[in-house]
């Protein structure tokens, strides 16, 4: 089938890439001319396991990218709307960029005289396709939804960091679409995938894509609770977990304690979920428990430093990882920005480190020190604060005798070191 593809962040450029793998055509669109022309040349736009392979593989063949969405649309079948939808200062999604696309797509539609399918793969909150991009595509086009054009709205359920990986290994498949004919186009795109497709409404597509990352963010959050307490206890949370974890209505997995959750997934949607019950006369006081406790996590590791140290005005600390979690260079929402920014209030120097993040961070902390390797961030350290669990921070004995203090605080249970002051977030 012949694709487009709308949008080349994370989602958009995984998903290109990916349809290209199974045997589809796709053509990218994006509006940064220098994306497309790094999609053209196979150079993926942001790092993602896999996806540089994939690039490589398939553009100027079955992958092409481009500015021009008149061309992209009469060129497929269907079109995927893969924006961003950024949080907005109340936790609201903000949808100016979903509109600008539906808009673009819209009046490319006016253009094209046979059927097409618009499917809504960026995250957005119940309602959203049907009430909000449906009649956007609708007045631009001057065409009838359900009669000239199909609309559909198709989550993703990717990690960052294997999003390859999760779309072609998927464990659902879900398509909300406004009637049969939409639905049965989408699908088709999926038949080579060994993996069940749930058909349903656009909402309903909508809301499970929010209650499953609301359910993993409340696992954290939990686990981080249960951590904390536990800690005052002396008690291995990690031990608590692991047997709770065996509970098959439970399972092991988003159990582990720490510094709480971040990306652009977690806080963005329980946050956005929040927002829409309120719209609507509900008060989500356990939605909003969840974030209360992320919040407050990380600012945990500045407490234990205090306790430790005291005074920090002038005391160099260094924070090993800076992404919000490891095999990414996203530090959307990382557990590491609160905590560089208290430290920096409470008149620490910083100097940090991390495998892939560094140019990302620059541009929230331009005047904290950035170095090259774990070892020169530790360099007469007063104190040491983990925060990614990246597998080389898992054994640095040697590096950390070169702190003068040898205080390690670890929030992710990732550090294996004799020889140091050593003390877990929740352990």
């Amino acid at each position: 089938m012949k694709v487009s593809v709308i949008g080349s962040g994370y989602v958009g450029s995984v998903t290109a890439a990916c349809f290209a793998e199974v045997g589809h055509e796709v053509i990218c669109v994006d509006i940064d001319r220098k994306k497309t022309e790094q999609i053209n040349a196979g150079i993926p736009p942001i790092y993602e396991e896999g996806l540089g392979e994939l690039l490589q593989k398939y553009a100027g063949k079955r992958l092409i990218a481009t500015t021009d969405y008149e061309f992209a649309v009469n060129e497929t079948d269907i079109s995927f709307i893969c924006v961003g939808t950024p949080s907005a200062e109340d936790g609201s999604i903000d949808l100016s960029i979903v509109r600008a696309a539906a808009a673009s797509i819209g009046a490319a539609l006016a253009k094209k005289e046979s059927y097409h399918v618009v499917v809504v793969k960026s995250t957005v909150v119940p309602e959203t396709t049907e009430k909000f991009v449906l009649p956007v595509l609708e007045e631009a086009s001057g065409k009838k939804a359900g009669k000239d054009f199909g609309v559909a709205m198709n989550p993703e359920f990717l990690r960052e960091g294997k999003a390859v990986h999760d779309f072609m290994h998927p464990d659902k498949i879900v398509i909300g679409a406004i009637d049969r004919r939409s639905g049965d186009l989408v699908s088709e795109l999926y038949r080579t995938f060994e993996c069940e497709i749930t058909r349903t409404g656009p909402a309903t597509a909508e809301m499970i894509k929010y209650a499953n990352n609301s359910m993993l963010a409340t696992k954290i959050s939990f686990a981080n609770e249960i951590g904390n307490i536990c800690k005052k206890l002396g008690i291995d949370t990690y031990e608590v977990m692991e047997a709770v974890g065996k509970d098959f209505r439970i399972s092991p997995k988003f159990l582990n304690s720490g510094a709480g959750f971040g990306g652009s997934c977690f806080p963005k949607d329980v946050k956005a979920l929040i927002g829409k019950a309120k719209a609507i006369g509900y008060s989500p006081v356990l939605l909003e428990s969840v974030i209360a406790v992320n919040e407050r996590q990380p600012l945990l590791m500045t407490e234990i430093l205090q306790r430790k140290i005291g005074d920090l005005t002038g005391k160099k600390i260094a924070v090993l990882g800076l992404a919000f979690k490891n095999e990414t260079d996203d530090i959307r929402e990382s557990r590491s920005i609160p905590v560089i920014a208290e430290l920096l209030r409470l008149g620490a120097r910083v100097s940090a480190y991390d495998p892939m993040a560094t140019e990302n961070m620059k541009r929230i902390f331009p005047t904290i020190e950035y170095l090259e390797k774990a070892s020169d961030a530790l360099k007469d350290a007063d104190a040491c604060l983990v925060m990614t669990e990246w597998d080389e921070f898992r054994n640095l004995d040697s590096e950390f005798q070169a702190m003068k203090e040898k205080i390690v605080i670890d929030g992710r249970r990732v550090i294996k070191a004799k020889n140091v002051d050593y003390e877990g977030l929740c352990w």
